[in-house]
């Protein structure tokens, strides 16, 4: 499959955690030469950056502390070419594996409902798309960042098969961490991201439903190239 050239779109991917959203949306930006930007990595580097600056204490987040920190952090995206894919940078420091950790993960739901943050990264990934030709993942795309985009995705998995993903995956790395507390994560991040207040995750009216609890990902590309080939054949 290759990209229309003279049709180059924006491709809205939402979901769940741990559904593989950055993975699905890497290997479509990577299909099409499109550019992927990864807004999970960018609300989790705030909270990391948060961490590290003591705005987030015992797990408890000083929204006021989080808020007055926002304007010292610069995020930016490099090409890695090891990886084939793009690396997330804070002022300049590489983060892209810090992020990923539990620690982050069960504080990234609260800082990423802070107005204030919402506000600074949606600017930054409107820039990011405004010459189209992206692939972006988050909790809001669709419905917020680019309600005009072309086509919309949204993911989903049964939680117990992301959270066995997401230990598979921590425990490759060397984590020590048990499926009953990356279950309990997953869930808790369901409740909070569809329960807060500004942008809870929601299906845009005209988004795809993709359950992926069973497929590969060679399935899922297959899925997508037959969507992507009825949106660029109508436009």
């Amino acid at each position: 499959m290759e990209s229309n050239k003279k049709h180059k779109i924006i491709i809205a991917v939402d979901g769940f955690s741990s559904c593989g959203k950055s993975t699905f949306a890497k290997a479509i930006a990577a299909r099409l030469g499109y550019i992927f930007i990864d807004t999970g990595a960018m609300y989790r580097a705030v909270t990391l950056y948060a961490l590290e600056h003591g705005a987030i204490r015992s797990g408890i987040v000083d929204e006021d502390a989080v808020v007055a920190l926002l304007k010292e952090i610069d995020i930016d995206f490099r090409f890695n070419p090891t990886r084939g894919a793009s690396d997330i940078y804070v002022n300049g420091d590489l983060v892209e594996g810090k992020i990923r950790t539990i620690e982050v993960s069960n504080c990234v739901s609260p800082v990423s409902s802070i107005r204030e943050v919402r506000e600074k990264l949606v600017a930054i990934q409107q820039q990011m798309g405004r010459k189209r030709g992206v692939v972006m993942d988050g909790r809001d795309i669709g419905t917020v960042v680019f309600p005009d985009a072309e086509l919309k995705i949204y993911m989903t998995a049964d939680p117990h098969v992301r959270a066995l993903r997401r230990y598979d995956e921590l425990k490759a790395k060397g984590d020590n961490v048990s499926l009953e507390e990356i279950e309990h994560n997953v869930r808790s991040r369901d409740e909070a991201d569809m329960s807060r207040a500004i942008s809870p995750l929601r299906k845009a009216e005209d988004a795809i439903v993709l359950d992926n609890s069973f497929m590969t990902i060679p399935e899922q590309m297959q899925w997508f190239e037959a969507r992507y080939n009825e949106v660029i054949a109508n436009l």
